[in-house]
């Protein structure tokens, strides 16, 4: 009876024991509120910088817009350039757009705001949209790469393989594989609690600060970032760098000066472009330590977020011949003679 009492009260003992710790953990579930919303830092918070960084944002964007919406509009209206390179450019401007729009206005508006809040929901979708942005772009610039192969490595051929219908293939798939790697990333997002902090530092909402302000293990995310990198960065990688071995082989071959430097001229600014836009997005997402300071993290971000839609249209446009005689014939059809001549 005694060695009875005794295992009972044990027993009493360990309920005891297990209902305090569920208790001090219900507590502590308690007191960790989800976050609802976030802070966003922005550019600066120092007065007299606002109104000049105001205008020197608003004129990147601006021009941007209006670089990246002429050059959409002079190859829509001009059938002398519904060629495939340009129709991969055009697609590629159309992006910039959509790429610049998704953290450009919040840039502009958070100038002004003393409180830069930002819904959960909202901070979400805008990462979701402009990561998609940033893998589209990527697999456009890898199907750009394989245009110029072709049209520099087999001339001949170019018109059979660069079909309109594969032309079209190629970009419908890079569209869907970019909105794919977003939602892959979003989704693990989505598993994440954040219950701490809720300042990001940084002027949009991006992958690594979302890491940081997580009360959530994020082992699995940062697998998958490195393993969604791996697996569809590298095949973009390749994908854009493997055929310039071939191409610059091909170019060396060209016994003409003028060939060499025509050949040349198309692939340096295709490259250009590249290599400013894998070199910022390597830094920010696979790179071994993401401790960096915050002025460091924001200028990269400035670059790939602001810089690099205003490059597309400063870097192919301004030295493409074809698209400046567009331009002229637009001019010339409109009345304005003395802009459409040389």
């Amino acid at each position: 009876m005694c060695m009875f009492n005794h295992g009972y009260q044990k027993l009493q003992y360990w309920i005891a024991l297990a209902t305090l710790s569920g208790l001090v953990q219900m507590m502590k579930e308690i007191n960790q509120t989800k976050v609802s919303e976030f802070i966003l830092q922005g550019l600066s918070d120092v007065p007299y910088l606002q109104l000049p960084l105001f205008l020197v944002f608003f004129l990147i964007y601006l021009a941007s817009l209006v670089g990246n919406l002429l050059i959409v509009l002079l190859i829509w209206h001009d059938r002398h350039l519904h060629t495939p390179m340009y129709i991969f450019l055009c697609n590629l401007a159309g992006l910039d757009i959509l790429y610049s729009s998704v953290t450009s206005p919040r840039i502009l508006s958070d100038l002004f705001s003393k409180v830069k809040t930002i819904a959960a929901s909202s901070c979400i979708t805008q990462f979701f949209f402009f990561f998609s942005f940033i893998c589209i772009e990527l697999y456009l610039l890898a199907v750009m790469s394989y245009d110029r192969y072709i049209a520099i490595c087999h001339p001949l051929h170019y018109i059979q393989i660069m079909h309109p219908n594969i032309c079209a293939q190629m970009v419908s798939a890079a569209w869907v594989i970019g909105f794919l790697t977003s939602l892959i990333h979003t989704l693990c997002i989505l598993r994440l609690s954040f219950c701490g902090p809720n300042v990001i530092n940084s002027f949009f909402c991006d992958l690594p600060q979302l890491f940081l302000l997580s009360c959530t293990d994020t082992f699995i995310n940062v697998f998958v970032v490195f393993l969604v990198g791996i697996i569809m960065g590298s095949g973009a990688l390749s994908m854009t760098f493997v055929p310039y071995i071939r191409i610059l082989r091909t170019i060396m071959g060209i016994d003409s000066r003028k060939g060499k430097l025509k050949a040349f001229s198309t692939c340096t600014s295709h490259l250009t472009v590249v290599f400013i836009f894998y070199g910022t997005l390597i830094f920010t997402y696979l790179r071994p330590n993401p401790t960096s300071t915050a002025s460091e993290d924001r200028l990269v971000s400035i670059v790939y977020t602001v810089i690099t839609p205003l490059l597309n249209p400063l870097i192919y446009s301004l030295r493409n011949k074809d698209l400046k005689a567009a331009l002229r014939r637009i001019l010339h059809s409109l009345g304005l003679k003395q802009f459409g001549t040389e």
